[in-house]
């Protein structure tokens, strides 16, 4: 009998600190991973930092960390990764399968982040995963608060070391007390997961 999968929403975003600027540019990444269990919501988040990248390493890392750690629970999954990261989102729909045939090369030469893309894809060979994109900092609540989650990491430099405890509903809560997002349900995306996680 095949295993029912369990659907999880994953909401992401990185930041850089003067990307592309001369000198250490400190990163921070974050997810918000979002399931739901016999009809009740179970949010975690993960971020990490990195003293000197860039936007598109950090979206890479990001990705390549969060996946790592839903690999460690061993349950078949069904993830919908979504990031405002072009560069991260058109490369695993577009871009890779065509460098893999090209022997991970690209038409204009090399490819940046190889090795950090050979790991994500060699994470994602056995995942049922969906990669959707976003526009970043269009009012989006779940973005803007892996943005928030991703600045403070790169900022502070911290990382969480794994899943911790979501700060959703509080982040949430402060910002609609100021009149933002007003009326926003953090549950009304995850209603099509009622369904799918009922066991």
């Amino acid at each position: 009998m095949a295993v029912k999968k369990r659907t999880i929403l994953i909401h992401a975003d990185e930041s850089c600190l003067g990307n592309g600027r001369d000198g250490k540019n400190p990163g921070g990444g974050a997810a918000l991973v979002e399931t739901v269990h016999k009809g009740r919501v179970e949010r975690r988040d993960l971020y990490l930092a990195s003293p000197d990248t860039t936007n598109n390493r950090m979206a890479l890392q990001g990705a390549i960390e969060t996946l790592k750690e839903l690999g460690r629970k061993g349950k078949a999954l069904e993830i919908v990764y979504v990031s405002d990261s072009q560069y991260l989102v058109k490369g695993m729909n577009e871009w890779v399968k065509s460098w893999r045939a090209r022997g991970w090369r690209r038409k204009g030469g090399e490819i940046e982040n190889l090795s950090m893309w050979k790991e994500l894809v060699a994470l994602t060979e056995e995942m049922s995963l969906k990669w959707k994109w976003v526009r970043g900092h269009s009012g989006h609540a779940k973005n803007e608060y892996v943005d928030f989650l991703a600045v403070r990491a790169a900022t502070d430099q911290l990382s969480s070391n794994g899943f911790v405890e979501s700060g959703l509903c509080e982040w949430l809560a402060r910002k609609q007390s100021t009149g933002q997002f007003s009326g926003h349900d953090p549950d009304a995306d995850l209603t099509d997961l009622k369904g799918d996680n009922a066991n």
